[in-house]
């Protein structure tokens, strides 16, 4: 029998390894897409030793114009029954301390990507009459924590009306909405995690329940019960407030992409 397969993007560490991880425990073959190659054929090995099953690298830079038309000729040219558009990319500094073409990057990677990796993905699910797609958003969306916030707000609205035009098909579409995730995200970039460690999430944590969700066809997936409370408030909360609030807190992550 045919193995499903999922393709991954920002599969090198953090999140994206633990979606590769999970599929292939369910018996998924999977395309790992990140830019560092030693760590994807690392992931590769483990995964083709531990479950039998086939994990195919392909290293792309999502920040790059070649990097995306890499990933989209993969999307296009063979089946991919499930797509997880999950590279990130973080900043060190605000708006005003970033170069331009660091918010382009950052937009690139987190918004053009992810649109052209998504519409090539679901044309073909589409097509064959089966498929899915999940979008790694952030609870950021709802804030105003900079360009990062921007991109994912743009995610979660591209997802949700992409989930619109594909109703009453056999593809589904999700769009996820993690809070903090226990990585070495923090780490890397050089700084403290902030807040109390009860909002927390662990990889596996975000990864089970956005799956379940995909598979149970909700479009918006919001691990935790508390970020789930908080998104609905936040839905009542005074724009001045949000801002206030958002000022000098980041949500951002910078997995490999």
């Amino acid at each position: 029998m045919t193995r499903p397969r999922a393709l991954i993007t920002g599969a090198s560490s953090g999140l994206g390894r633990g979606y590769a991880l999970s599929l292939a425990a369910d018996q998924y073959d999977l395309v790992l897409v990140a830019r560092d190659e030693a760590r994807l054929r690392e992931l590769a090995t483990s995964i083709e030793t531990e479950n039998g099953t086939h994990a195919e690298v392909v290293v792309a830079d999502l920040s790059t114009r070649s990097g995306i038309d890499l990933v989209r000729t993969v999307i296009e040219t063979s089946r991919i029954d499930l797509l997880i558009n999950n590279a990130g990319y973080g900043l060190k500094h605000g708006l005003l301390e970033s170069e331009i073409s660091e918010l382009e990057d950052q937009d690139m990677v987190l918004t053009g990507a992810v649109r052209e990796l998504s519409l090539a993905a679901v044309k073909e699910m589409r097509t064959r009459g089966r498929g899915g797609l999940i979008n790694v958003s952030s609870m950021a969306a709802l804030t105003t924590m900079g360009q990062y916030a921007a991109s994912k707000m743009s995610t979660l609205v591209f997802t949700e009306a992409l989930a619109g035009e594909l109703r009453g098909t056999p593809v589904t579409v999700t769009v996820v909405l993690p809070g903090f995730i226990r990585t070495s995200f923090h780490e890397r970039l050089g700084v403290e995690r902030p807040g109390p460690g009860w909002i927390w999430l662990s990889v596996q944590r975000v990864v089970a329940t956005s799956l379940r969700d995909a598979r149970a066809g909700k479009v918006v997936s919001i691990p935790g019960a508390s970020y789930g409370l908080a998104a609905r408030i936040a839905r009542f909360v005074p724009r001045s407030l949000v801002r206030w609030g958002s000022t000098g807190f980041s949500l951002s992550r910078r997995d490999d992409h």
